[in-house]
């Protein structure tokens, strides 16, 4: 039996806990050192008024045990937008409570309040219980599609071009 969740969207005052899971998850993934995110960073680009990404935060018995990072993006196929899940993660000790799956149910509460045509999300390749877990969930893996990415220097080099 899932055990309840409360879960609300994260406010400014919030950004300490936000940075506390962005470290947590950066840990878990062995990417402590990718981590620039500050307190101040946070404030100016997830809330500020004109921010493009929405975080949620999930509570159970009044401590944070779980966020997920959210935006909007656009399907040009479906001419509609989509939800697309940067990050979920539930702390370490707070898993198997079927906290992951409250986050998602209420991410797609969300996508399905703002008719959106897809709600997709990304997962590394070695996280084989992450994978499993949304299969579970219905997620069907997009095997023919590869990610591509630009860090900021070769934003900044396309840029100069």
């Amino acid at each position: 039996m899932e055990e309840k969740l409360i879960v609300r969207k994260a406010k400014s005052e919030d950004v300490n806990i936000v940075l506390n899971f962005i470290k947590a998850l950066a840990e878990y993934e062995k990417l402590t050192h990718e981590v620039t995110a500050t307190p101040e960073l946070l404030l100016r680009t997830l809330f500020s008024e004109n921010s493009t990404a929405k975080a949620l935060l999930g509570y159970y018995a009044g401590k944070p045990v779980c966020f997920a990072i959210y935006f909007y993006n656009f399907s040009t196929f479906k001419g509609k937008p989509g939800l697309y899940l940067e990050d979920v993660f539930v702390l370490p000790e707070m898993r198997g409570k079927g906290f992951g799956k409250q986050m998602l149910t209420e991410l797609a509460r969300i996508a399905k309040e703002n008719d959106c045509g897809r709600f997709e999300w990304s997962v590394l390749d070695w996280n084989e219980p992450a994978i499993n877990f949304y299969r579970s969930l219905g997620a069907k893996p997009m095997n023919d599609w590869t990610v591509f990415r630009l860090d900021e220097e070769g934003i900044k080099n396309l840029a100069a071009q």
